[in-house]
């Protein structure tokens, strides 16, 4: 396979991840501010609520559309939780810095958390969860 094509079939494989992490992220803001403004939850609990939320959302749409996996689900789903459990600790670091010690608005300390842990997340679940 050529250079050009392998770079084509990531972008594209990176685009499928992208769009499959809106949606997750649809799930995940919807908590996080919900249970921030109407719940009085603090944002580093509601962020993991939603976190959970749309990680489940992300392993349904992400085996299918973006990883093509025929990876068992038995396997898959243990490594899957692995790298979102990770990516859990990392939500929890980062908000926490963010909106505790800096004392940062809630939502856009979550934006800059979402590019973190999403890079994250392609790489493993590129290399490790669904190859």
């Amino acid at each position: 396979m050529t250079i050009s094509r392998s770079l084509t079939r990531l972008a594209r494989q990176f685009l499928a991840f992208f769009s499959v992490g809106i949606a997750a992220a649809i799930v995940h803001y919807g908590l996080l501010i919900g249970l921030v403004e109407r719940a009085g939850l603090d944002p580093v609990t509601a962020t993991l609520v939603g976190y959970v939320a749309g990680g489940i959302v992300s392993y349904i749409l992400n085996r299918r559309h973006t990883y093509a996996s025929d990876r068992p689900h038995r396997e898959a789903t243990w490594r899957f939780a692995l790298v979102a459990f990770v990516g859990f600790l990392l939500t929890w670091l980062f908000m926490h810095i963010f909106t505790v010690t800096l004392e940062g608005p809630y939502l856009p300390a979550q934006v800059v958390t979402t590019g973190i842990v999403m890079l994250w997340s392609f790489l493993a679940h590129k290399v490790w969860t669904f190859a």
